[in-house]
């Protein structure tokens, strides 16, 4: 079987995608450091889906008849 590369995330270089490779998905421990390093100083963030506030929410007005 072929063995797998990938682009690694960091510096784009060819990585082996294989679990003899330590530091999948990423190329070297260098790499994967700078990436655990993002993530500690809160450069990545996952969005958060939040409640629009209560003066954005749209309200439903009733006509009376």
């Amino acid at each position: 079987m072929k063995p797998k590369f990938v682009a690694c995330p960091i510096c784009s270089q060819p990585s082996l995608f294989d679990p003899t490779n330590a530091y999948r998905p990423f190329c070297s421990k260098r790499c994967k450091l700078i990436d655990l390093g993002e993530w500690a100083s809160d450069s990545y963030r996952v969005p958060l889906n939040e409640a629009p506030e209560a003066d954005q929410i749209p309200t439903e007005s009733k006509s009376e008849s």
